[in-house]
């Protein structure tokens, strides 16, 4: 996958530690905070300034189904 994600407020059904799991066993990296690098942002429930940040920067949110999706699970 080679892609960067950053993970905000709270996932409807993974904890944060499993979705970074997820995301890494598909192959992309995590990062705690957004920059120019960052691919995605997966925005759970009350996603605060990151959320902000990244639209600003134009960065893809994703929801947690998308990730699914995304990484086939």
């Amino acid at each position: 996958m080679g892609k960067t994600f950053v993970i905000t407020g709270t996932l409807p059904t993974l904890k944060r530690d499993e979705a970074k799991l997820i995301i890494m066993q598909a192959g992309g990296k995590v990062t705690n905070s957004i920059s120019a690098k960052t691919d995605y942002l997966v925005v759970g429930a009350e996603p605060g300034s990151k959320l902000v940040k990244a639209e600003s920067l134009g960065i893809k949110s994703l929801s947690e189904s998308e990730l699914l999706a995304m990484v086939g699970n």
